[in-house]
Formats: C-alpha cells, sequence, structure tokens
C-alpha cells in the first residue's frame, strides 16, 4: 500500500489521543470514496480487533454515533469534546494509557500472531516492525523508527 492523500499517521494526536484522528480521516475519505478498498473492512467496531473499534470504546460512544456526528461537519477537536460529552469522560492519566496501548499493540499481546502474517503480505519482511501501528505507517511509506514517532505521544 501507499500514502493515501488526507489519511494522517496513527500517532497524531487530536486533543490528548493518537489515532483519533486518523478514524475521523477514514470517515470521511470513505463517505467521499477516496478510502481505498482494502482499509473498508476496517471501518467501524462491528469487529472486535479494529482498532476503530478499540478507539470508540476507549471512548464509550458507537462508531455509527463518530461517523454521523463528522459527517455533520466540525473540527476534529470539536468532535472530540462531543465525543467526551456524550460517552465516557477520561482523565490525562487514561488517555496516556490509550496511547500506549495502541502505540504498542500487536507486541507480545493478543495481537502478536497476526502481524507476522501482515508484514509478509505486505512486503515489508526485514523492516523493524514491532507494532501494528509499526506496519501501518511502514505500509503508507513513513518510517516511524527513523521519526521516533513514539516520542510524540
Amino acid at each position: 500500500m501507499a500514502s493515501v492523500p488526507g489519511l494522517r499517521s496513527c500517532y497524531c494526536k487530536v486533543g490528548r489521543l493518537i489515532y483519533f484522528g486518523r478514524m475521523l480521516d477514514k470517515i470521511r475519505l470513505h463517505e467521499a470514496g477516496l478510502l481505498p478498498a482494502e482499509y473498508v473492512p476496517q471501518l467501524g467496531d462491528a469487529q472486535f480487533y479494529t482498532l476503530d473499534g478499540r478507539c470508540c470504546r476507549f471512548l464509550g460512544v458507537s462508531y455509527e454515533d463518530v461517523r454521523i456526528r463528522v459527517l455533520q461537519g466540525g473540527a476534529d477537536e470539536e468532535v472530540l469534546a462531543w465525543a467526551h460529552a456524550s460517552g465516557t469522560p477520561r482523565t490525562d492519566e487514561e488517555c496516556h494509557v490509550w496511547n500506549r496501548f495502541i502505540a504498542k499493540l500487536g507486541w507480545r499481546d493478543e495481537r502478536s500472531n497476526v502481524l507476522p502474517g501482515r508484514v509478509a503480505e505486505s512486503g515489508l519482511v526485514g523492516l523493524p516492525i514491532e507494532t501494528l501501528i509499526d506496519h501501518i505507517e511502514y505500509d503508507e511509506g513513513r518510517d516511524p523508527v527513523a521519526e521516533r514517532a513514539w516520542e510524540r505521544i
């Protein structure tokens, strides 16, 4: 896969959260018919392990409600404020734990068995990919290790 115009890095933050902005980008791109087909099965919260689903469960809101709110318009920060008000309020500490959890997903956890297959399918064998987000970043042409992306969390 190559970079997708308008789809930001998993490491980019909106407010206190990484990944949230990427989920909003995917919603907007999908609505505009610009999200590549291979991304569509990972949208939403229907599958337990999707990053969108994990993010929505962390915030205590449904993906469908987030999608509706995003399509109503407004800045990312406004959508996040809505999610915090509509769902489960989160402390700074909880947001920090979320960021570290999502950044390390696939490293010595229940998703570790999935990662090697994804790396091989993407033709990225030999790169220092240790997490699912590492894989996404490399797959889209970014180098999270060289950028030391985890330091921005």
